[in-house]
């Protein structure tokens, strides 16, 4: 038996091991699953999974099921990534929930106005159950607001921004946000462009400017749920709600069967509130250069 054998048969460093006698493949592997890349990917898939299964659920289900996606994001960051999460702490979720949901729902019912001042809109009450119809928005709302925004705000924004910076990873985390509304129906490239501008962009300077989950998931909620009471399609998804609308002119005007988000009107406001957001997050110094991003990640 060869010196070399006999080390290794003897416990002593061999190829797979460090100088140390440590496993190195595991050493190797620990630190690709640590890193944002890594991490990333294993909350996407974690929050994914719980979304996927709650999502569609009766009832509180999908509010459970963001219960639940929260949970597994706090053991990804705490246990994976191995930082904190300040982002999701529960002194000020509240406040910052409830600000982030006065912006989202003046962003719509400021939009609205204006499409319908400008003849796009009319509205007519739907006389459905009120009580049952607003239960329905709220409960479904709330679980695709939270785990969407723990998807692509909380892993996504968060991953990217320690690798290329924050202003790069809003742009990327954007694209992508548009790119996964493009399977939604009357879906187009101008409608996944809008997307992008107005929601993408605009909610990842928004948790830049809070770096709070609560303020964009509330946000986001409120921005839905309203649409949906209004009765106008969300993202492409016909809405039961108070009212119904009957659209006129352009689908520049209206944004078409896709809805308020592929009108022109939204996209431009949503663009003006990110610019401003992100003005905010850079005097407050919260934005991430990319020269410090490559030396947090180096360290």
């Amino acid at each position: 038996m060869s010196t070399t054998s006999t080390a290794r048969h003897a416990g002593g460093p061999g190829r797979d091991t460090d100088p140390d006698g440590h496993d190195a493949r595991g050493g190797r592997l620990d630190r690709i699953v640590r890193s944002p890349l890594g991490w990333m990917l294993t909350g996407l898939v974690g929050v994914g999974l719980v979304s996927g299964l709650t999502a569609t659920g009766p009832g509180p289900v999908p509010v459970l099921g963001a219960a639940a996606a929260v949970a597994v994001y706090w053991l990804v960051m705490r246990r994976v990534a191995r930082r904190s999460t300040p982002e999701t702490a529960r002194r000020g979720a509240g406040r910052e929930a409830l600000l982030g949901g006065a912006t989202g729902l003046g962003f719509v019912l400021v939009s609205a106005s204006l499409i319908t001042a400008f003849g796009g809109y009319s509205f007519s009450w739907a006389g459905h159950g009120f009580m049952a119809v607003v239960w329905s928005a709220v409960m479904v709302q709330a679980g695709t607001a939270v785990t969407e925004e723990l998807l692509f705000r909380g892993l996504a924004l968060q991953a990217l921004e320690q690798l290329w910076g924050s202003r790069a990873a809003i742009v990327v985390t954007g694209l992508f946000f548009g790119i996964a509304h493009l399977g939604t129906p009357g879906a187009s490239a101008w409608s996944a462009l809008a997307i992008a501008s107005e929601a993408g962009v605009m909610l990842g300077a928004a948790f830049l400017w809070r770096r709070s989950i609560w303020f964009v998931a509330g946000l986001h909620f409120a921005w839905n749920t309203t649409e949906q009471l209004l009765g106008i399609p969300v993202s492409g998804h016909p809405s039961e709600g108070l009212f119904t609308v009957d659209a006129h002119g352009s689908a520049a005007l209206t944004g078409g069967g896709f809805g308020l988000e592929a009108a022109l009107v939204p996209v431009v406001i949503g663009v003006l509130l990110a610019v401003r957001m992100s003005v905010l997050a850079r005097r407050g110094g919260r934005l991430l250069p990319r020269r410090s991003a490559r030396h947090t990640q180096a360290g």
